[in-house]
Formats: structure tokens, C-alpha cells, sequence
């Protein structure tokens, strides 16, 4: 019903195109051809002068691409307007037909426009930047790209996931190297018949000897559970954050020798049947 009636009020019928050119004389076209050059390079120097202080900003570049290009056809916008407007073209009657054909495509692209509002959410609140590894909802991986309606990440095992910008705005999003320094957990089992204090202690060891464990920060090794088959333990030490993973892998390959060269019993599940006589 509102498109309608407001198409039937800016339908412009036969009479009103002749009477349009009936009054268009040499001197409008002369006046609306120099305010349309006049309006460009108006345009032109403020898009310019935006460029200039963009350079002298710390706003994000893609922040400042999409304030430029909507400024850029906000300007544009006017620029029509104002030359139709020169021209004798009944303005009211363009704008409702502009807004009616602005409504429309905004509401085909529902989906769109909410990722690119995510886009700007992710960019002005900056929860992660390019480079950073992230894990977003069940997805993990190195930020590559935060561009207007995915986001994309490269994983482990060197794989391209592209999530959509508003998927990422209304889930979790855990930042891991949004800071210089991280704690590492690694996750161990041993023997019923080995002492705790004598596991820990190895752990510790194994953990203090690499050369990329943080002397600042504390080394520590606890029990975690008792299960059927073995005593769980936790060791917690600290690294650089870009050092996390050489840290987690190598402790972790050498844990079986540590414990092979103190006597420490990596337990597996298993169940002891005793017979009796």
C-alpha cells in the first residue's frame, strides 16, 4: 500500500515530460552544466582533503573506505539533486522515487548489510587484527583478512575458513595473542606407584630446562584427578606468546624420556585381573 501510493504520487505522465522540455532552454542546460562541473570538483577536493588528513589519522584503513565511499555518494547525491533542481525536475517526485528504490535494495540485502555492520563493529572495537590467532566459536585459526562482509582465518594445517562478519559479532571470541606472554598446559599421566612429589618435580624439570620457558614466571606441576588407571597431572609454565607452540611440542616430545630417565611409569588404561588358588 505505502509503495504504491507513493510510486503513484511520483509518476510523471506524458504532459508533465513535454512540459519539462517545453521550459528547458539553452540557458538552464549552460547554468546546470557549470554547477555539474562546479559540484565534481567540489567532490573531488573534499574527498582529497579527506585523503590528506586520513594519512595524518591512526583511523583503520577499511574504516576509512567505507566512510569515504559513503561520503562519496552522499555528495553525489546532492550534486543531482541540486542540477535537477537546476533543471526544473519536480526534486520531491526524484526523492520519493530514490527513497522507494533505496528501501528495496536495502531490504534484498538484508544479509549483506548486517555483515558489513559487523565489519565496522570488528574494526572499531578491534577485539582482533590481522595476524592475530583466534579461535571464534568452534573455529581456530591466524587472522588474514577482516574485509566488509567475511573474515578470514588461515588454520594449522594451513586451511582458508571464511566466516561471515555477523556470525562473528554475535559469538565468542577468544583473542590468544593479544598479549606478549601466554601459560602453557601440558597434560600428563603416571603410576599409581610413583610418589606425586617425584612426577611433579620431573615435570617441572622438563619444563625449566627449555631454553624458551620464561625464568620470570612460575613452573608449576599439579595433580589434576585420580582416574582408574593413573594419577592425571597438569604442567603449567609460561612463554612468549609467539613461542607458545615450539614450547608446548617440545616439552611434550621429551616428556617420555624424562620420565624414562627418573623412573616415572607412563600409565596407559588398563585393568589388573588377580586369580585366585
Amino acid at each position: 500500500m505505502f509503495f504504491s501510493s507513493v510510486l503513484d504520487s511520483a509518476a510523471i505522465d506524458e504532459k508533465q515530460v513535454q512540459s519539462f522540455f517545453s521550459k528547458l532552454t539553452l540557458e538552464k542546460l549552460l547554468y546546470a552544466a557549470v554547477l555539474l562541473v562546479l559540484c565534481a570538483v567540489l567532490i573531488k577536493l573534499i574527498l582529497k582533503a579527506a585523503d590528506k588528513l586520513f594519512s595524518h589519522s591512526k583511523l583503520d584503513h577499511t574504516i576509512f573506505g567505507f566512510l569515504r565511499t559513503t561520503a562519496k555518494a552522499v555528495l553525489i547525491f546532492i550534486a543531482v539533486m541540486l542540477v535537477a533542481g537546476t533543471l526544473g525536475i519536480d526534486t520531491s517526485s526524484l526523492l520519493a522515487i530514490l527513497s522507494v528504490a533505496g528501501l528495496a535494495v536495502s531490504l534484498s540485502m538484508q544479509t549483506a548489510l548486517s555483515n558489513v555492520a559487523g565489519a565496522l563493529m570488528i574494526l572499531t572495537a578491534k577485539p582482533f587484527r590481522s595476524g592475530d590467532y583466534v579461535q571464534i566459536g568452534d573455529k581456530a585459526g591466524t587472522v588474514l583478512t577482516i574485509g566488509a562482509v567475511y573474515t578470514s582465518l588461515r588454520t594449522y594445517d594451513n586451511q582458508i575458513i571464511y566466516l561471515p562478519n555477523s556470525q562473528i559479532t554475535t559469538g565468542s571470541i577468544v583473542n590468544m595473542t593479544s598479549e606478549d606472554v601466554r601459560r602453557i598446559d601440558v597434560n600428563v599421566s603416571a603410576s599409581y606407584d610413583d610418589a606425586a612429589d617425584k612426577v611433579r618435580a620431573a615435570l617441572c624439570a622438563a619444563a625449566a630446562a627449555h631454553e624458551k620457558t620464561l625464568r620470570d614466571r612460575p613452573v608449576e606441576a599439579h595433580v589434576v584427578s585420580y582416574g582408574d588407571s593413573s594419577i592425571q597431572y597438569v604442567l603449567r609454565f609460561w612463554a612468549r606468546t609467539e613461542d607458545y607452540w615450539t614450547c608446548y611440542n617440545d616439552v611434550l616430545d621429551g616428556m617420555q624420556e624424562v620420565f624414562s630417565a627418573a623412573g616415572i611409569t607412563m600409565c596407559y588404561p588398563h585393568i589388573n585381573v588377580h586369580m585366585g588358588s
